[in-house]
């Protein structure tokens, strides 16, 4: 079971609170209905003391515990701050060395904007890759120089620890757990239901702006760069290697222990999400989308395109024009 303590605190951002919880929920309920398990998910919101946490607009949420309660979880969600998040911060040392404690036990921590905050003044980013808010990253650089702020990126992971920059990238990174933890599957139903098209799974989205990923492998981030450029040649492990002049074997385990992926699962992302893009911006045949990204065989395309998004290129291009055209009208 798969325990997540969502963590309330003064000048909380609601959303960065209810979307996570909404989203994890929705994942364990349509992994229920389809039979595959009875008890997956544990969520608690927690307070300092128990007691519910106010929100700005005057809505309450009701708190389950307090965090001298919580010994042991398995995720921590750290949800966004209104306004200047310093003077807030730093009036919960409880829930700083609470953290550390937590960090200490490779418990999973996200956080979402400015909730950030919290991990930097427990020092649990030193010399580590974060992001934030970017309203705040000129004070959130000057108060934690030690943190490798990513102005460029709305998502870093860095071990356990994750950092969204916004909600909607929260949403991102709650796919990726619920794609990990239930299945792909049932990440894309909950996409369907909380985005407003189907987007690809978080592993792949950790930069939307930017080919490069998480990691601070500078020979694979170029390999990626090249690949974001290049997806619709004809790419081999030998021709990247030859390229790239780094063996085979090298290349397959500084990929997957960079990306998650091995290389040429990531080229086939990349190719999959430029289709997408096709397929709802462009009037191309789905044979000459599959050619363009890089897929001569059209079936083979459509097979490896229904493999990864769970609808078939055309279905795909049906469904999100029409949202798009509900969205617009």
């Amino acid at each position: 079971m798969l325990n997540v303590s969502v963590i309330g605190y003064r000048k909380v951002l609601g959303t960065s609170i209810t979307i996570p919880i909404e989203m994890l929920n929705a994942a364990d309920l349509i992994n229920r209905i389809d039979g595959k398990s009875k008890d997956r998910l544990f969520m608690q919101l927690v307070s300092m003391d128990g007691s519910n946490i106010k929100l700005n607009a005057g809505l309450e949420l009701v708190c389950n515990k307090s965090l001298a309660d919580i010994q042991n979880t398995d995720m921590i969600i750290l949800p966004a701050l209104w306004g200047n998040p310093l003077g807030v911060v730093r009036q919960y040392p409880e829930l700083i060395q609470w953290l550390r404690e937590q960090q200490s036990k490779d418990t999973i921590i996200c956080a979402a904007g400015t909730g950030s905050y919290f991990l930097a003044e427990a020092g649990l980013l030193n010399n580590k890759v974060a992001t934030t808010h970017w309203h705040y990253f000129d004070q959130f650089s000057h108060t934690y120089p030690e943190v490798h702020l990513q102005r460029d990126r709305f998502i870093t992971k860095a071990g356990n620890i994750y950092c969204a920059g916004s909600v909607n990238s929260m949403r991102d990174v709650m796919l990726h757990f619920i794609e990990n933890y239930f299945s792909q599957p049932v990440a894309d139903q909950v996409s369907r239901h909380f985005t407003h098209e189907i987007k690809r799974s978080y592993t792949s989205s950790f930069l939307k702006n930017s080919p490069q990923n998480y990691h601070d492998d500078e020979n694979i981030i170029e390999i990626q760069e090249w690949m974001h450029s290049c997806y619709n040649d004809e790419i081999t492990l030998e021709s990247i290697s030859e390229k790239f002049s780094i063996s085979i074997r090298s290349l397959n385990r500084r990929f997957k222990q960079a990306t998650e992926k091995s290389p040429m699962q990531y080229l086939q992302q990349v190719r999959i999400e430029n289709a997408q893009e096709l397929l709802k911006t462009s009037n191309l045949s789905i044979a000459e989308v599959a050619y363009s990204v890089g897929y001569p065989d059209n079936s083979y395309f459509s097979a490896l395109f229904r493999k990864s998004i769970s609808v078939t290129p055309k279905e795909y291009r049906n469904l999100v024009r029409k949202k798009l055209f509900k969205v617009n009208t």
